[in-house]
């Protein structure tokens, strides 16, 4: 019972391709006056929400490691290999935290620090499975045990598709280039 099944992938592929079904649909078909997508609406919206929260499941996941790490701690390279790998986590929700910060702000950098959140997702995944292994001296699929790879792919491809509405939306061009006017901004507060 521990592979998933045909059902299980079925399921998964309707949770991620009908929204991105959609969200493709939505981006590519142009809307009658493009100038009034601006501000947080929309996919937006969804995507600062998901943004906002993710920090948090960042730290909930260091959070819920602590058993793991509780395990570790009495062997010889054990704080070391849980020090790493908290520097590891801290470091990635503090790139979350300014991505958000930067989103809210509606920084024309967004999108490029979105991007490279997106990138390091699989890099803090293995940069953290190399500390981990080589401080332990152990081998690396004893690291990689369990169902971490599929969370970690999960996890990539669905920030990956947000990526691309990031790169291909109308709204998110006005609201976070420069060359979108203050007032439409703000007027779409009102």
């Amino acid at each position: 019972m521990g592979a998933f099944s045909i059902w299980h992938w079925a399921i998964v592929l309707l949770l991620i391709g009908v929204p991105v079904f959609f969200a493709v649909r939505s981006a590519i078909k142009p809307s009658a006056n493009p100038t009034d997508l601006v501000g947080f609406g929309g996919w937006l919206m969804l995507l600062a929400i998901g943004q906002v929260l993710s920090p948090f499941r960042t730290l909930a996941e260091l959070f819920s490691s602590s058993e793991g790490y509780q395990q570790l701690m009495p062997l010889p390279s054990g704080p070391l290999a849980v020090c790493g790998e908290i520097v590891l986590l801290l470091a990635f929700a503090m790139l979350q935290v300014v991505v958000l910060f930067a989103m809210l702000r509606r920084s024309p950098r967004f999108k490029r620090l979105f991007l490279y959140q997106w990138i390091a997702i699989p890099v803090v995944f293995v940069l953290d499975a190399v500390w981990t292994s080589t401080v332990l001296g152990v081998s690396i699929s004893r690291i990689l045990a369990g169902d971490m790879m599929v969370t970690v792919i999960a996890s990539f491809a669905a920030t990956g598709i947000w990526v691309a509405y990031v790169y291909k939306s109308v709204r998110v061009r006005n609201t976070f280039d420069r060359a979108a006017p203050t007032e439409q901004i703000a007027s779409a507060f009102q």
